[in-house]
């Protein structure tokens, strides 16, 4: 049962351990990411992050502090020039774990350690997003004027080429009432300069009438 232990041995004594994690610590602030086991990166996180703490303060007093616990003169004179003012303005949390698989020898969790501000992926994105924003805030009047007006033109002269296309079509549908009002004008007169010849009994009739309303005027007279 482990109740009560809260720290990770890691299988060595006192001494060894301090020696290991030390060594990790100056190869992590060196290399700025270092892949090991997942049970000494979560170890070696609490013993480099108070130390990154330190740093922020650049004076004789944590210098010698941090380096009674790394040992290693260049890896602090490091520690404070280059990585302090690039963790200067995040508060905690400067390192991230990702785990990478398992070892083939003894099924071990694998796992890489690294320093956030120094992660080059992430940083080229956050550059690459502010100056896109930048760009497109700054250069928003000089691109609408150059490529709307072209847009105008084009939808300007759209038109005209339609209408100019459309017009004799147009006219040739005009022209065809008329044509076939030209042809349908003799059939007319032709069905009308024909009607009375033909013999219907309504037609007997009408001559008959026209002398029985005739004969009464010659009487009257």
């Amino acid at each position: 049962m482990r109740h009560g232990k809260k720290v990770n041995h890691l299988s060595r004594k006192k001494g060894h351990r301090r020696s290991l994690l030390s060594n990790m610590a100056c190869s992590l602030i060196e290399h700025k990411s270092i892949s090991t086991t997942l049970a000494k990166a979560k170890a070696l996180r609490v013993y480099v992050e108070p130390l990154l703490t330190k740093s922020k303060t650049d004076s004789t007093h944590s210098r010698r502090t941090v380096f009674s616990y790394l040992q290693n003169k260049d890896v602090v004179s490091e520690l404070f020039r280059d990585v302090a003012p690039k963790i200067a303005t995040r508060n905690g949390g400067y390192t991230r774990i990702i785990r990478t698989g398992y070892r083939l020898g003894d099924n071990a969790e694998m796992c890489m350690i690294e320093l956030v501000d120094f992660n080059e992926v992430y940083t080229k994105e956050d550059s690459k997003k502010t100056t896109r924003r930048s760009r497109r805030g700054g250069k928003k009047s000089d691109d609408s004027v150059s490529t709307e007006a072209p847009v105008a033109e084009a939808t300007e002269e759209t038109p005209v080429a339609e209408a100019t296309e459309e017009a004799p079509v147009a006219e040739a549908t005009e022209e065809a009432p008329v044509a076939e009002a030209t042809e349908e004008a003799p059939a007319a007169e032709a069905a009308t300069e024909e009607a009375p010849v033909v013999d219907t009994p309504e037609a007997a009739k009408a001559p008959e009438e026209k002398k029985d309303d005739e004969n009464p005027k010659k009487e009257d007279k």
